[in-house]
């Protein structure tokens, strides 16, 4: 599986669970990840719960479902690698537009970069292999 192409072509909805230091779970929804390659993604977040998991413990899934009905899908197992806060590269980054009065009342962002330690079906055990 190529997961740029994955990615450009589905539509859905993702959730992605992290876990504090102490193992108290949680999931938000997230949009599709930015793809930076073959084994890599990244996702662009605010300084929320989700965020703060992450600095107490590196390990996250992100479930994706896509549309059209019925459970068709992935789940990326993924640990962080690192995060950034240059405002430009996550402008760039950005699919929404939000105005700057919007953007700032919301809170800093962060790009956050994972590493794809594993890819499954949405339903199973089935692992897909990355290209």
């Amino acid at each position: 599986m190529n997961l740029n192409h994955y990615f450009e072509e589905k539509k859905g909805i993702g959730v992605m669970a992290t876990s504090s230091a102490k193992g108290v779970v949680d999931a938000a929804i997230y949009s599709r990840p930015h793809v930076l390659g073959s084994d890599e993604v990244a996702f662009i977040m605010r300084d929320h719960l989700t965020h703060r998991n992450l600095q107490e413990n590196r390990h996250a899934n992100y479930l994706f479902i896509e549309e059209g009905g019925g459970y068709a899908g992935v789940r990326l197992f993924l640990t962080r690698i690192d995060e950034s806060t240059d405002d430009k590269l996550i402008s760039a980054m950005s699919r929404r537009s939000l105005s700057p009065e919007e953007d700032r009342a919301r809170g800093e962002k962060f790009l956050v970069r994972f590493k794809v330690d594993r890819v499954l079906n949405l339903i199973g055990g089935e692992e897909i292999r990355l290209d």
